[in-house]
């Protein structure tokens, strides 16, 4: 299993994910956009592809040369049909590639937050096994529309698109993939939310979150592993 992981900051990486997908085998190839990585050439060898997130805009091109290369890759792999899964800013970059707008949310979210499934959300195999409303962290101030023959899964109180399927596509706004280790480095310095209280809420919701996350993470596997045994 070829997995490609595309990292916009070094601080946004996979997190719980990273460490399901190896215990499960997976070979992994780490894209550091940030640092002058360059994607694959061949998507086509490529059994999935995850783009993580970022504190950057989709639409900041000229200041992030690596965001138009990364929306041109994603477009050839999503309309062939490669499992892909993008988180935050992936699923924002997921979405452009797909040809939906990303606008501003209808408020900026920081911190832990409730999102729910809709009724199509409820019936997908991407989120089979999870609960109708699950807690995730989150921290975004944009948000995707939905492509054009996509799925809205699931909304929040203060964003109504919270993720999204397209084709073997699958877009989430907020973080199943944080770990103890990863919010301490994102809200170590942050003046909008204090760690204590990002810590002491994960540790308070920490074995629901990682049920949640897994249950996702295995049915993304499953998606993998179907469209692999297509190929042979």
């Amino acid at each position: 299993m070829r997995i490609v992981v595309i990292m916009h900051v070094e601080s946004e990486g996979p997190g719980s994910l990273g460490t399901f997908l190896e215990s499960a085998g997976a070979e992994i190839h780490t894209v550091r956009l940030y640092a002058g990585d360059s994607l694959p050439s061949d998507y086509t060898a490529l059994d999935a592809v995850i783009s993580m997130g970022g504190p950057m805009n989709v639409y900041e091109e000229e200041r992030y040369p690596f965001l138009k290369a990364e929306t041109a890759f994603l477009k050839q792999a999503v309309e062939a049909d490669v499992p892909a899964l993008g988180i935050c800013l992936g699923a924002q970059m997921i979405a452009k590639a797909a040809g939906a707008r990303v606008t501003k949310s209808p408020k900026k979210e920081v911190g832990w937050g409730i999102v729910a499934l809709t009724d199509r959300g409820k019936e997908v195999d991407a989120f089979r096994g999870l609960p109708d409303t699950i807690e995730v962290l989150q921290w975004h101030e944009d948000m995707f529309l939905i492509p054009t023959d996509g799925v809205l899964l699931a909304a929040s109180k203060d964003c109504p698109h919270q993720a999204f399927c397209y084709r073997n596509a699958l877009g989430l706004q907020f973080h199943l993939e944080v770990t103890e280790s990863i919010l301490t480095d994102w809200f170590g310095d942050s003046q909008e939310i204090k760690l204590y209280d990002v810590i002491n809420r994960f540790h308070e919701v920490e074995k629901d979150l990682e049920h949640n996350a897994r249950t996702l993470y295995t049915n993304f596997l499953d998606l993998i592993r179907t469209v692999s045994s297509r190929k042979t």
